[in-house]
């Protein structure tokens, strides 16, 4: 079984903007990772994400815990009893939220991107929906394993795809839920990173692959080195990032 030996994480609310709707979160006990990008402005994005967090871990602890549980929405033989749950959570936390906003005028409903993480054995299962991304670092090799929902794949333009990155989906969005999932083997040595677009939207791979090899054991000065970077380019929105070293 490979071990989580530690992580790092920081969100913050950007250098522009005064509330953060991001957040990020750890549950060791459980082997729960996730960031939330929320959406839909003061009092709105932030609580909405809030209530996708608290919605995920008690769906998703419910589930793995007991392999005996009724699967609410989702099973599928491919995925691991955790991978389901982390589905089933994002159905959970989806419904939450769209039961919440139906009684709200447009202007009032919030919702938010999220990239959940459950680690089983050696499999990390990534469940995402929305504009976050999740990036692999494995002996010297950087990939992009989760990529964003966005307008940027709509778009295609790389120069200025800072532009681009509202959510095509996410929780609270549409009727349905559209999201994504990923299992990672993980291997000794390996760095998972998780983004908001706050960060990744603004750098290039490379710029990502060298600041990770300039500070590959110190993950909060990863950190803090791509958050600054975004912002010298001229970042607006919230940052969150989270990473696992194992």
């Amino acid at each position: 079984m490979i071990e989580l030996k530690s992580y790092g994480m920081l969100s913050h609310q950007g250098p522009h903007l005064n509330l953060n709707e991001d957040l990020a979160d750890v549950d060791l006990a459980n082997n729960l990772f996730m960031i939330v990008d929320g959406f839909g402005g003061s009092n709105i994005g932030d609580r909405a994400a809030s209530m996708i967090r608290d919605s995920l871990k008690r769906s998703y602890t419910k589930i793995s815990v007991d392999p005996d549980s009724t699967l609410q929405f989702y099973y599928s033989a491919r995925y691991l009893i955790e991978g389901n749950a982390l589905i089933n959570a994002l159905h959970v936390a989806h419904q939450k939220i769209t039961q919440d906003n139906e009684a709200k005028s447009m202007n009032d409903r919030g919702g938010g991107s999220v990239l959940g993480a459950a680690l089983a054995e050696n499999v990390l299962t990534l469940a995402s929906t929305g504009n976050c991304s999740a990036w692999l670092y494995r002996k010297g090799q950087l990939s992009n394993e989760v990529l964003p929902d966005s307008l940027r794949n709509v778009s295609r333009d790389r120069f200025s795809s800072f532009l681009h990155t509202a959510p095509m989906s996410g929780i609270g969005l549409f009727e349905d839920l559209h999201y994504q999932v990923r299992e990672l083997k993980i291997s000794a040595g390996d760095l998972v990173l998780l983004f908001t677009d706050g960060i990744y939207s603004r750098l290039e791979e490379h710029e990502i692959k060298y600041t990770i090899e300039k500070n590959l054991k110190k993950e909060m000065d990863i950190i803090k080195e791509l958050m600054k970077l975004a912002n010298e380019r001229g970042n607006l929105d919230n940052q969150t990032a989270l990473l696992l070293q194992f």
